[in-house]
């Protein structure tokens, strides 16, 4: 590792980044998620991926630049659980992906992670721009926590169990039960 605060640049020419994240120049150790969490990410990307409207495509684990420093500063990068983006974005097919082309990002909640995921990528994934933050958590009865931007951050709707169903930012019906496997 570098003995300096990294750029998304330079992290992003790291080797072996897949299961770390920058956090203001810092390399970070991912929690490690386990079998339920990771269960939970596939089957979610499976309900997904069959109400996406054309042009729009999930992927699963993958950095994500927030933008929230100027380039050559040490910066930010998240590997969110699920990302749904514009087709021209992986169509790109270089470097990490951008906040702007981010429709929604989704984090499956692991324990060792719920700080993280309901506070800190909360309030970055805000910062950044990006309109949609879905917070699903497996704990209890499984739920979800739509968060879209609204005035400075998000505005968070109350947790949904059961059913998950929303017109914006397109028709979906989301099975959280099923989401155990």
């Amino acid at each position: 590792m570098p003995g300096h605060l990294l750029t998304v640049e330079e992290y992003a020419a790291l080797d072996g980044t897949g299961f770390t994240e920058l956090v203001e120049g810092r390399v970070v150790t991912s929690p490690g998620s386990g079998r339920r969490h990771d269960v939970a990410v596939c089957l979610l990307a499976a309900q997904l991926e069959r109400q996406l409207p054309a042009g729009l495509a999930f992927v699963v684990r993958n950095d994500l630049d927030l933008c929230l420093a100027p380039r050559g500063e040490p910066g930010f990068a998240r590997r969110p659980d699920l990302l749904v983006v514009g087709r021209s974005a992986i169509a790109r097919g270089d470097g990490l992906f951008r906040a702007d082309e981010v429709l929604i990002v989704a984090e499956v909640v692991a324990p060792d992670s719920k700080r993280t995921d309901y506070q800190v990528k909360h309030d970055e994934y805000a910062d950044a721009g990006i309109p949609h933050y879905w917070i699903v958590d497996t704990a209890g009865p499984v739920s979800l926590v739509a968060c879209r931007a609204g005035g400075a951050g998000y505005l968070d709707a109350p947790a949904v169990t059961g059913t998950f169903t929303t017109d914006v930012p397109f028709p979906v019906e989301l099975d959280l039960d099923a989401l155990l496997g």
